[in-house]
């Protein structure tokens, strides 16, 4: 049986198993918070191995570019998490259903670099933390990409990615893409704001 955290007392072992090559080098000092941000869950208590798969999923979503497309990402993975439509075994379930998140997300070697920040916006989410822009909305492609359906109803565009909610045709006017936000920042004794 594997043994179940709160985010918050949750160590980096997931993503450090990854690298063992950090060990204790990396002192974590709490879950960042996002400024500005209204939107927020219950914190969520997963396995290492959950907890896992989101920071993977975030990571490999979101170019690696910055906290906010880090934590937007995360969002729609827990919005798909709450959500009936997508498979209901955990975190890894809905990170590993076919043709949803990058090829290999479960499986590539993440860049040791970027681990610190990862683990610290993985915490974040699990910890309850929302991207404010992105609310429920439960889909994302490229930015800068077009597609011809009405459905796809824009909130956000964070981290190289375009959010939207799927809608009934004809209930919102198709809607461009919003720019990207540039308010959200991290702040944490680790991460500058």
């Amino acid at each position: 049986m594997q043994e179940t955290r709160s985010a918050t007392t949750l160590p980096l072992l997931g993503l450090l198993l990854a690298v063992p090559s950090l060990g204790g080098c990396n002192t974590y000092a709490g879950a960042p918070t996002v400024r500005g941000s209204t939107l927020a869950a219950k914190p969520v208590s997963v396995t290492d191995e959950e907890r896992d798969c989101l920071g993977r999923a975030m990571y490999f979503e979101s170019n690696r570019s910055d906290a906010e497309g880090l934590l937007a990402v995360g969002t729609v993975v827990m919005n798909r998490l709450e959500a009936a439509a997508f498979p209901n075994g955990g975190i890894c379930a809905v990170v590993g259903q076919p043709r949803q998140f990058a090829p290999g997300v479960l499986t590539k070697k993440m860049d040791e670099k970027s681990l610190q920040k990862v683990a610290e916006v993985t915490d974040a989410v699990l910890d309850g933390q929302r991207h404010p822009k992105v609310g429920r909305a439960m889909y994302f492609h490229t930015a800068g990409l077009r597609f011809p359906y009405n459905n796809m109803h824009y909130v956000a565009v964070a981290g190289g990615n375009a959010f939207y909610e799927k809608r009934k045709p004809g209930a919102v006017e198709q809607a461009e893409p919003p720019a990207p936000a540039t308010v959200l920042a991290f702040a944490s004794t680790d991460v500058p704001p």
